[in-house]
C-alpha cells in the first residue's frame, strides 16, 4: 500500500504505509491504522499503519539481528554508510521539506534552509566520529588498565512532530555511529518523513534491522517501546508529561537508560545598552519560528526600563509593517503556516484568553485565522505578570510575554523563576555582563546577541524539568555508550 501528497512545484510524492521492519514494509500485526491529517486545510490524507505491542517485538527482534552485525562493522564503514545517507538526504531535500509542510504545516523555505541542512550537517558530522571513539590508558598501582566504550545494544528514539527529520538525525546519528541499532516511533502527527527516511536507509544500504521505523500513537506504540525489556536506551524529545511516563516505563522494565530532552520556557533579555534594532529581530524570530512550536521558543522576554516603551512601539510596529504571509506552507511565499492539528490549536487559542482575561495588555495578535485549517495569529502581551499563566506554561505557540526589569539580579531572577532550563537569549554589548548573566542563568543552552544557533558540534538540552542528556556535540557520544574498564595485573612491575 502507499499514499500520494503533492509537494512543492505540484511533484507528486508517493510514499509506502508500512512499518519499517529488517528494511522491509510491512502491515501492522492488528492491521490498525493511523490518519494523517493536513493541519493546512483539516483534511485527512490518508492512514499510515499503527504498531502494536507485537509490532515492536518484531522490530526489537529484527534490531537485535542488526545489532549483532552492525557492532561489528568497523567505524570507517559506519562512517561510509551514514556519509551515504546525508547524500541521499540531500538529494531528496525538497522531498522532505513538502513532506514536513504537508504532514505538519512545517513551511517549506524552513524545511529547505534550516531543518533539512540541519539533519545532513548532523550526519556528516557524526560520521567523522564513527571511527574514533576511544577510550583511556591508566596507571594503576601492581599494574595496567583501560577504557573504551562499547555500544549500548538495541536503542529507541521517540521523536517529536515539530522538527521531525532534524530530531530524529540528532538521535540516529550519534546512535549508529558508535554501534547501535535503533529503532524511531515517529510522533501521530508527523510520520510521513518517517516513511521517506526509511526509503532512503535501505537504498544507503545498511544491514537489515540496524534501523526499524514504526509508525503509531502514544499508546500502545511508544509506551510499548519505552517499557520493553530488551530496549537498552530512549531517546525521547516532547512534552514533559509525556517523558514522566517514558522515565517511568523505563524505571519499571528494565531500569533502561533514558535521555529526555523536554519543554522550555526560554527568556530572552534584553539590557538597555544592546543594539536594539537586532533585539527586535531576535527575539520576533524566536518565538515566531515555527509558529512558536518548538521548545526553545524564546516566550518570555524581559526589557530593561529604560527602553522598554521604545521595544514595545518598535516591536508592535514591526508586527504592523511586515505582517504575516499566511497560506499554504508549500508556498515559498507564505511566511505563517498552520499550528499542527485541531488540538493544539484550541490549547493556543485558550491561553490568549486566558491571558486576556488575565490582565495582561495586549499589544497585537490574540485571534483566530480563517475558516479552515489551524492558523492562529502571532500575538504578543505587555506588562505580563510574574505570576501569570501565560508567563509560567509553555504554550508552544507564536505567543509573547513581555515584562520590565531593572536590574541584573532582578532579571537573573524571574528568569531562573521557572520549572525549565532549555535555552535563554541574552541582548548586550557589554562582554562582561553577557558572561556575568550566562554563567547566572540556569539553562541548557545560552545565545548571546541572537537566538537558537543550531551546529553540530554544540551540544543542545536541558535542566530542571526541560530534561537531562545532550543532542549534538561530542557530548551526545556518552549518551549512546557504556565504559568498559579493563585491568591487568602486571607481575614483577617496578616503576
Amino acid at each position: 500500500m502507499s499514499l500520494t501528497i503533492t509537494g512543492s512545484a505540484g511533484r507528486a510524492i508517493s510514499l509506502p504505509t508500512g512499518l519499517f521492519i529488517h528494511n522491509e514494509f510491512t502491515p501492522s500485526s492488528t492491521n490498525t491504522t493511523l490518519p494523517v491529517e493536513n493541519p493546512t486545510t483539516g483534511d485527512v490524507l490518508g492512514t499510515v499503519s499503527a504498531a502494536s505491542e507485537a509490532d515492536v517485538d518484531r522490530a526489537v527482534t529484527s534490531a537485535t539481528t542488526g545489532f549483532a552485525t552492525w557492532r561489528s562493522t568497523p567505524g570507517a564503514q559506519r562512517a561510509q554508510l551514514l556519509l551515504k545517507l546525508a547524500d541521499l538526504i540531500e538529494r531528496d531535500a525538497e522531498e522532505f521539506a513538502s513532506i514536513e509542510a504537508v504532514d505538519a504545516g512545517i513551511l517549506f523555505t524552513d524545511g529547505m534552509r534550516m531543518n533539512v541542512p540541519q539533519a545532513v550537517a548532523n550526519l556528516r558530522y557524526y560520521a567523522g566520529w564513527a571511527d574514533k571513539i576511544d577510550g583511556r590508558t591508566l596507571d594503576m598501582e601492581g599494574g595496567v588498565g583501560y577504557t573504551y566504550r562499547e555500544p549500548l545494544g538495541v536503542c529507541a528514539a521517540i521523536v517529536p512532530w515539530n522538527a521531525p527529520l532534524m530530531i530524529t538525525i540528532w538521535k540516529l546519528a550519534p546512535a549508529l555511529a558508535t554501534g547501535n541499532a535503533l529503532i524511531i516511533k515517529t510522533s501521530e502527527n508527523s510520520p510521513l518523513y518517517g516513511l521517506k527516511l526509511a526509503l532512503l536507509i535501505r537504498e544507503a544500504g545498511f544491514p537489515p534491522g540496524v534501523v526499524n521505523i514504526l509508525t503509531g500513537p502514544g499508546s500502545p506504540t511508544g509506551h510499548a517501546v519505552a517499557a520493553h525489556p530488551l530496549i537498552r536506551k530512549v531517546a525521547f524529545t516532547g512534552s514533559a508529561a509525556s517523558g514522566r511516563r517514558v522515565l517511568a516505563a523505563a524505571a519499571h522494565s528494565n531500569l533502561k537508560k533514558v535521555s529526555l530532552e523536554l519543554g522550555g520556557k526560554g527568556p530572552s533579555i534584553v539590557f538597555d545598552d544592546c543594539d536594539l534594532e537586532n533585539a527586535l529581530f531576535w527575539t520576533r524570530i524566536g518565538i515566531t519560528a515555527n509558529n512558536g512550536q518548538t521548545c526553545a521558543a524564546g516566550s518570555r522576554i524581559y526589557v530593561h526600563e529604560r527602553v522598554y516603551h521604545r521595544f514595545l512601539d518598535a516591536y508592535a510596529k514591526a508586527s504592523a509593517d511586515a505582517p504575516a504571509v499566511v497560506g499554504d506552507p508549500l508556498d515559498p511565499a507564505t511566511t505563517k503556516g498552520p499550528i499542527v492539528n485541531a488540538a493544539q490549536h484550541r490549547r493556543i487559542l485558550g491561553y490568549i484568553a486566558e491571558g486576556k482575561e488575565g490582565g495582561a495588555r495586549l499589544l497585537f495578535g490574540g485571534g483566530k485565522l480563517g475558516e479552515k485549517g489551524y492558523f492562529v495569529e502571532n500575538t504578543a502581551f505587555a506588562d505580563v505578570a510574574e505570576d501569570a499563566t501565560i508567563m509560567k506554561e509553555e504554550i508552544f505557540g507564536p505567543v509573547a510575554s513581555i515584562a520590565k526589569f531593572s536590574s541584573e539580579d532582578e532579571v537573573v531572577r524571574k528568569a531562573n523563576d521557572s520549572l525549565h532550563g532549555l535555552s535563554a537569549a541574552i541582548f548586550t554589548n557589554d562582554v562582561n555582563r553577557a558572561y556575568r548573566v550566562s554563567r547566572a542563568l540556569e539553562s541548557g543552552q545560552v545565545t548571546v546577541n541572537a537566538w537558537a544557533m543550531l551546529s553540530p558540534n554544540a551540544p543542545f538540552g536541558g535542566v530542571k524539568e526541560s530534561g537531562f542528556g545532550r543532542d549534538m556535540g561530542e557530548e551526545a557520544l556518552e549518551g549512546w555508550t557504556a565504559v568498559k574498564t579493563v585491568k591487568y595485573m602486571i607481575q614483577g612491575l617496578k616503576l
